[in-house]
């Protein structure tokens, strides 16, 4: 994997770069959405290509081991062909899912053992077994193990977290000297920086995770219940340590807002389920603010969704029809609001990356971020 800073804003820490994988080139700022089982819920891979326009899709190794199963996708010849997406991949190692297992999961320094969240049935995640799922699932890029701590953990368990969390990352970088990948393209390894809300923890983390010279690094741990300027923060004190000759990947964050405020403190790569899952519960995100497409104010709102704006969703739906979809429980409205947040999340990665390239990114941000903001 290949990484170059095409451009870094002369006010703050925003850049435009690009990564290059054996499945294609991405242009970063990126924000990539959340197919879990190796789908994004409500949108065909069609339409994440020519509608969407996205980039690189995330799935997840606790899922995708549970269901399908590693037979399966091997059989198929990995998760690209499996799906029928030819972009690049990054899978999650499944830290946060054992993390949210925490009533069905016992934490040793071997690993996690955990019951499954679907017949119960007892599993084991090692590092080195976490390594050799992804290895089988073939992502491009894949994440060490880790132990995703609670965002109002005190401070002595969020220090023997971080402890669990490095050794762990230890042992996944000697698993990937081991092995090579199963379907012969190159998967780098992504080491997560963790250490809750504390700063010297953080410091601590980050500085551990850059010495390790990994193709990219990536922030967990953030958007767990800490106050949000907290996470701004953590991502301050983290990338002024992590170096900045690699992609830095902010994982499971967040609003338009949230993105905009972390792209300002130099973050790369972003994924999260809210446009999706928001969407799906009748939100929709605008550059003139977010919409709650159940409300009767829409029901005779014959205008475009966000008007003069770059989705399909804009020109083909009126605000009454999708009211309409959301008030009768029609699927499709699902759907349609899914694609829409999804391309909205797109555009706003690629005009944040525009005014990085020319220069005035904070002085767009400044302007924009009250907009995104309101609710209509």
């Amino acid at each position: 994997m290949k990484f170059d800073v095409l451009q870094t804003d002369r006010y703050c820490q925003a850049r435009a770069g690009l990564i290059t994988t054996d499945h294609g080139t991405i242009e970063t700022p990126v924000f990539m959405p959340v197919g879990t089982q190796g789908t994004v819920k409500a949108v065909h891979v069609t339409e994440l290509r020519d509608d969407v326009q996205a980039q690189i899709l995330l799935g997840n190794t606790y899922h995708l081991y549970l269901r399908p199963g590693l037979d399966i996708l091997e059989k198929a010849g990995g998760l690209h062909r499996f799906n029928g997406w030819d972009r690049p991949i990054l899978t999650d190692s499944g830290g946060y899912q054992v993390f949210s297992l925490s009533a069905n999961r016992k934490l040793t320094s071997e690993g996690a053992e955990f019951r499954s969240h679907i017949d119960g049935s007892k599993h084991f995640f090692s590092p080195e077994k976490v390594i050799d799922i992804q290895r089988v699932i073939g992502a491009d890029i894949i994440m060490a193990f880790d132990e995703c701590c609670p965002g109002d953990a005190d401070y002595q368990y969020a220090g023997k977290s971080l402890d669990l969390t490095e050794l762990w990352l230890d042992r996944c970088c000697r698993r990937m000297q081991e092995t090579k990948p199963v379907y012969g393209y190159q998967q780098s390894m992504f080491p997560i920086v963790q250490g809750c809300v504390y700063a010297d923890l953080r410091i601590r983390a980050a500085e551990y995770v850059a010495g390790k010279e990994a193709d990219g690094n990536a922030i967990g741990g953030l958007a767990v219940g800490e106050p949000t300027e907290v996470m701004y923060e953590m991502i301050e004190i983290v990338n002024g340590i992590l170096p900045k000759d690699k992609p830095r990947y902010l994982m499971g964050v967040g609003t338009p807002v949230n993105l905009l405020e972390a792209i300002e403190r130099g973050v790369d790569m972003f994924d999260c389920i809210m446009p999706t899952r928001n969407g799906r519960n009748g939100q929709l995100f605008t550059r003139l603010g977010t919409m709650n497409m159940r409300n009767s104010q829409w029901a005779d709102d014959f205008s475009p969704v966000d008007p003069d704006a770059h989705s399909f969703v804009d020109t083909a739906y009126s605000r009454a029809f999708l009211h309409h979809l959301f008030k009768t429980d029609e699927i499709v409205g699902l759907q349609i609001a899914s694609v829409h947040n999804l391309a909205f999340y797109m555009w706003l990665m690629k005009e944040a990356r525009i005014h990085i390239l020319t220069g005035d990114f904070s002085v767009w941000k400044r302007g924009f971020i009250n907009q995104l903001s309101q609710r209509l």
